[in-house]
């Protein structure tokens, strides 16, 4: 069961970096989930995120790892990037018959779920620190911590058979131990210099008011718009003044096809209160200026701004009909 401990590892480049890197706002995440339907089919899929990007992946049906970025690979050389592919590639091979032989152990019936996560996380020039958790059923049962695997705080009993297991295989803690502690910093490090122009991208959001769907009688959701923006982490705030709203309700942050992202931020109240209330934005590329929209100053109903638009717009073809119809008429005198 050698390559069981990979578990988190399994796809290494993108295990690499999942920290919560305090140097800077780019957390390397890997994720792997493999289930198990019974005992003749499963299937793994991984992805991986550098802070908000994902930058790599790979699939149940590919035998290597797909980086998503030209600068993916950070500053590992092609030999390195071989050994580690390798690595991966047994791993892969050893892992479903693994999990089997456990199964069969513990005598736990079929369906299953595995869940990996790993990386890194790069605190100064010579500081770093790594993690390696795995979860079943979506409960955490172990992680890998300095040189051997231990159990999750609220593990169930028969983890203590798995751990048993794992900990004698001295030549696969090392290895774990080699990846997480001194290649996957170093690879972090490589991709934060390769990836340097886009990582660090500043794009200014565009905000904007709007009324939704009246909650009930004689209330308004007063809607604000924030889309735009990289990267990701925005504070948007609906306030009365200094004070924060707090039913203020905040949606997903969602993709825009340019790779900006977008935010839904929404309160119901009175429609007699709404008076002085403010939308406030914060975001990494304004510099500390904040935008500030006034309900009844940036507020511009959907209805009246396409109304507004179809009079332009109907305005522009009459007076371009008109004109050419006088070209006729003088071109006949």
């Amino acid at each position: 069961m050698g390559y069981l401990p990979f578990v988190l590892l399994w796809g290494l480049p993108q295990v690499w970096g999942s920290s919560e890197a305090s140097s800077g706002p780019f957390p390397f995440r890997c994720l792997q989930i493999s289930s198990f339907a019974n005992i003749s089919w499963t299937r793994t899929d991984s992805l991986g995120w550098l802070g908000e990007l994902q930058v790599y992946t790979w699939r149940n049906d590919s035998d290597t790892i797909d980086f998503l970025k030209p600068w993916s690979r950070g500053t590992l050389s092609d030999e390195m990037c071989k050994q580690l592919q390798h690595i991966f590639q047994g791993y892969r091979r050893s892992f479903t018959r693994d999990i089997r032989e456990f199964l069969k152990m513990l005598g736990t019936d079929y369906p299953a779920e595995v869940q990996m996560s790993a990386g890194c996380e790069v605190l100064s020039e010579n500081s770093s620190e790594s993690f390696l958790h795995s979860a079943a059923q979506g409960e955490g049962i172990l992680s890998f911590q300095g040189t051997s695997w231990v159990s999750a705080p609220e593990a169930p009993p028969w983890v203590q058979k798995v751990l048993a297991v794992l900990n004698e295989d001295q030549g696969t803690k090392e290895t774990v131990q080699w990846l997480l502690y001194d290649v996957c910093p170093r690879f972090v490090r490589g991709i934060l210099e390769t990836g340097k122009l886009e990582l660090e991208k500043q794009v200014k959001p565009e905000a904007w008011l709007s009324s939704g769907p009246a909650p009930g009688p004689g209330r308004l959701l007063l809607v604000c718009h924030v889309s735009g923006f990289y990267p990701k982490p925005v504070w948007v705030m609906w306030m009365r003044g200094e004070r924060e709203q707090p039913g203020t309700q905040r949606g997903d942050i969602l993709p825009n096809a340019d790779g900006t992202w977008y935010l839904r931020v929404t309160l119901d109240v009175a429609a007699g209160e709404a008076s002085g209330l403010s939308c406030r934005v914060k975001h990494s590329s304004l510099g500390g200026r904040d935008i500030i929209l006034s309900w009844g100053h940036g507020h511009v109903s959907i209805t009246l701004a396409v109304l507004t638009f179809i009079l332009v717009l109907g305005g522009g073809f009459a007076f371009a009909f008109w004109f050419k119809k006088r070209r006729i008429y003088q071109s006949i005198l």
